[in-house]
């Protein structure tokens, strides 16, 4: 259906905001907001003090090239995601671009993936924002308290989603505020140590840095490099939230993609200078003392700014984890409202709130699912809940790939009509999936080895990281089949793979949002 609007048009009579086809508020949001969605989902701080330390102990100085090393696919598939959301501005995407250009099936288990990734790292997320708050307050042992943590964190976990139900004008207004906290902190940290190292005021230990420690090829061990890779996995993930408020951006058409290319550059940026920061200015022994401590950055922070200071760091972190524990239901909760209005899930996911035009019952359960995945979890042990981490590297692959491929079996038929449709909609899209499909590869082998899970438990002889990826996936082929064989999928599963249509690839038209939805007057 065209875009309506909520209250009457007789005169005299205010018009209410316009909606679009699934009923979510057009032009919430404009393209500063949209970026920010993506920095935020992403979480720069809390990513950089999760990860620092096992990237050092993996590759030593040439850390800063692991994570350049990792942006290529990321920026590959942030084209992808560019390309589909010019021609389906659909806030399923993997989920609706999959569909149309692989089949339903493998489009149900794109965003079926994009919402188990949300309900997995949600809780991990309130984790880290309740600890960091409880440290920055001066209460170690609160902080040092699974009930204290637990509890703060599920109370984190319900006034973010409250906030995301509330609004996304609102709720773009708190990220505005938080992103600039987490960068302007990170960016002065990064500043003055490199001013320190390249001045001579650095403790001993300190390295000046050097061109080489950019370079992916001076990295010996392949294996290394591998390794590397799949943490940037996880770096880097979820700058695509931008895209998922497609349907909620002033000129989501552009603006959307736009943003979630800018995203991961502004990324890139960050994670080098705070990288090449930390190791010079620490050393690597000292990093590689953090290779399961995400208390790097504020202990380092200490040195470099002196202790009052560097709980600027800490509040940053802090901020970063709180920022995304919000921004990371996004992405979830608005596939499973497209899943729904296409057929693919129960109706109940598809309702939107008359006054707040937000999904709010999809957000609701993705909220509460992430609170008792969580909650159990971590009641069962606090490595388990790492191990869930784990598992989280092949969730996001898997969609991510997925998007690549299907934005060039999409266009396949644009490909050859230009240079540069050549190489940003066809060779670089491909040359990302498929980097992405032998990571996920790589990682199904590494994280069978119970050795390295965290618990160092096994099921079946794999590892528990493993266990639970794999797990879910099939779970979610088992949903599929129920839902195909017993649920009211409208006709979702008959539809047909396609290619795009010449008119609507060159933005002369729009294809309908709604993989379920009928063609519309002015669409194909």
């Amino acid at each position: 259906m065209q875009s309506k609007e909520r209250a009457g048009t007789a005169r005299g009579v205010p018009e209410g905001p316009k909606t679009g086809d699934k009923g979510l508020k057009s032009g919430a949001i404009g393209f500063v907001d949209a970026l920010v969605f993506g920095l935020a989902t992403t979480a720069p701080a809390y990513s950089l003090a999760a990860v620092i330390g096992l990237v050092v102990v993996t590759v030593g100085v040439q850390a800063p090239a692991v994570l350049l090393a990792s942006f290529v696919p990321m920026f590959f598939i942030a084209a992808a995601f560019y390309h589909m959301n010019r021609v389906d501005q659909d806030c399923g995407t993997t989920f609706s671009w999959a569909t149309r250009a692989l089949g339903p099936w493998a489009g149900w288990m794109g965003g079926w993936a994009i919402c188990v990734s949300g309900v997995l790292v949600i809780g991990s997320l309130a984790d880290v924002a309740s600890r960091y708050t409880y440290l920055l307050l001066g209460f170690e042992g609160a902080a040092g308290s699974k009930a204290a943590v637990t509890a703060l964190a599920l109370v984190f976990i319900g006034v973010m989603t409250a906030i995301c139900v509330y609004g996304i004008e609102p709720s773009a207004r708190l990220q505005n505020t938080m992103i600039v906290m987490q960068v302007t902190a990170l960016v002065v940290f990064a500043g003055v140590a490199l001013f320190r190292v390249f001045s001579g005021s650095a403790p001993e230990g300190s390295t000046v840095p050097e061109l080489a420690w950019f370079s992916p090829f001076a990295i010996d061990n392949g294996g290394a490099l591998i390794s590397g890779l799949l943490i940037g996995v996880f770096i880097y993930w979820g700058w695509e939230s931008a895209v998922n408020l497609t349907e909620e951006t002033t000129d989501g058409r552009t603006a959307s993609g736009r943003a979630a290319l800018l995203s991961t550059v502004i990324l890139l940026a960050t994670y080098l200078s705070v990288a090449v920061a930390v190791v010079a200015f620490a050393g690597v022994g000292t990093a590689s003392e953090f290779a399961d401590d995400d208390a790097i950055l504020s202990t380092v922070a200490g040195g470099v700014l002196g202790t009052t200071l560097g709980k600027v760091v800490v509040f940053a972190v802090l901020v970063s984890a709180l920022a995304s524990t919000q921004t990371t239901v996004i992405p979830a909760s608005r596939t499973s409202l497209s899943m729904a209005k296409a057929g693919a899930m129960p109706g109940l996911f598809g309702r939107v709130h008359p006054r707040f035009l937000t999904p709010h019952a999809s957000t609701i359960a993705i909220g509460l699912l992430a609170a008792v995945w969580y909650g159990v979890v971590n009641s069962i042990s606090e490595n388990f809940l790492f191990d869930t981490l784990s598992a989280l590297s092949l969730m996001v692959a898997f969609y991510y790939s997925l998007t690549g491929f299907a934005c060039v079996i999409y266009y396949r038929r644009e490909l050859f009509k230009s240079a540069k449709n050549l190489l940003f909609i066809g060779v670089a899209p491909l040359l990302g999936a498929s980097l992405l499909s032998y990571l996920f590869v790589r990682s199904l082998l590494v994280l069978a080895d119970p050795g390295e899970s965290y618990t160092g438990g096994s099921l079946f002889g794999f590892g528990l990281p493993m266990v639970i990826g794999v797990g879910f996936l099939l779970l979610g082929v088992a949903f599929m089949v129920l839902w195909r064989i017993f649920g009211e999928s409208r006709g979702f599963f008959g539809r047909r793979p396609g290619t795009v249509h010449p008119e609507v690839a060159e933005g002369k038209v729009r294809v309908e949002e709604t993989v379920g939805a009928p063609a519309e007057e002015g669409r194909v």
